[in-house]
C-alpha cells in the first residue's frame, strides 16, 4: 500500500468525520493540519519498523508511540505488546498482522486495513479509527472506546470486548466506542459490552449479540435483522427507526427500549 497523497487524503478525511462523536470532529482537529507530513507520511521504513521490533524481543516493549508510519505496509508483522500510543497509522496496512495486547491509545488509523489482524486484548481508547477495515479481525477481549464510523468489521470476532462509556473522566466530553454507520454483519458480539456506545445506522445484520451490554446505546436507525439476540441487555435502548425485524432469540429488557413503538419489526 503505497503513501497517501496530501490532497488525496485531506479530501478523504472530511468524508471520514463522523456525525456524532464523543468528541466533536471540531475539537479534534482544531490546531491540527490533516495535509502535514505528520498525517500523511511515513518517518521509518518497513525495515525499520521490523528492526525495532526485533530489539525489543526478550520481554520488551517495542516503542512506537508518537510515530509516524502512514501508508506503510506492515502486513503479517508481529506487534504483540507494542507501545503504539499515538501514532499516525492512516492509511497503514496491517493485514494478517498480530497486535495482541498492543497499546493503539489516541492513536490515528483513518482508513488502516487490519484485514485478518489478531488485536485480542489490544488498548484502543480514544483512537481514531474513521473508515478503517477490520473484516475477520480478532478484537476479542480489546477495549475499543475510539471512533469506529464507518468502519468495516465484517465477520469479526469482538466477543468479550468493552466499547462501553468511561464514566470517571468527562471533561474532554463522553469517551466512548464510536459505531456510527459502520458494519458489523455478521460479527461476534457475544457478551460485548456496549453500554452508552453511539451505533446509529449501524449495520447488525446477522450479528451474535448473545448476552451482550446494549444498555443506553443510541442504535437509531440501525439494522438488527437476523441477529441473535439471546440474553442481550436492551434496556434504555435508543431503538428509533431501527430494524428489528427476523431478529433470533429472547432479548432481556427490549420493552424498556425507548423508541420501540417507532422501529421496524415483525
Amino acid at each position: 500500500m503505497g503513501l497517501l497523497t496530501k490532497a488525496a487524503f485531506a479530501a478523504s478525511f472530511v468524508l471520514a468525520l463522523p456525525a456524532v462523536q464523543a468528541v466533536s470532529a471540531q475539537e479534534l482537529l482544531r490546531g491540527l493540519d490533516m495535509t502535514s507530513p505528520r498525517m500523511t507520511e511515513a518517518e521509518m521504513s518497513r525495515e525499520e519498523v521490523v528492526a525495532t521490533l526485533n530489539s525489543a524481543r526478550g520481554g520488551k516493549t517495542a516503542d512506537l508511540s508518537r510515530k509516524s508510519l502512514n501508508g506503510l505496509d506492515l502486513s503479517s508483522l508481529n506487534f504483540d505488546g507494542a507501545n503504539l500510543t499515538a501514532a499516525y497509522l492512516n492509511g497503514t496496512n496491517f493485514y494478517g498482522a498480530s497486535l495482541q495486547g498492543a497499546k493503539l491509545d489516541q492513536s490515528w488509523a483513518l482508513k488502516a486495513d487490519f484485514t485478518d489482524a489478531n488485536l485480542a486484548g489490544a488498548s484502543l481508547f480514544q483512537a481514531q479509527m474513521m473508515d478503517a477495515t477490520f473484516n475477520r479481525s480478532n478484537l476479542s477481549g480489546a477495549r475499543l472506546a475510539g471512533n469506529f464510523s464507518r468502519a468495516s468489521m465484517v465477520g469479526a470476532d469482538m466477543s468479550g470486548a468493552d466499547l462501553s462509556a468511561d464514566m470517571r473522566n468527562q471533561s474532554m466530553g463522553l469517551m466512548r466506542g464510536i459505531l456510527n454507520s459502520a458494519d458489523l454483519s455478521g460479527a461476534n458480539l457475544s457478551k460485548t459490552n456496549l453500554s452508552r456506545v453511539a451505533a446509529e445506522f449501524t449495520n447488525f445484520t446477522g450479528a451474535n449479540l448473545q448476552e451482550a451490554n446494549l444498555m443506553r446505546m443510541e442504535a437509531g436507525g440501525a439494522n438488527f435483522n437476523g441477529a441473535d439476540v439471546e440474553g442481550a441487555n436492551f434496556e434504555l435502548t435508543e431503538l428509533f427507526s431501527a430494524n428489528l425485524s427476523g431478529m433470533k432469540g429472547e432479548p432481556v429488557n427490549l420493552d424498556k427500549a425507548t423508541g420501540l413503538n417507532r422501529a421496524f419489526r415483525d
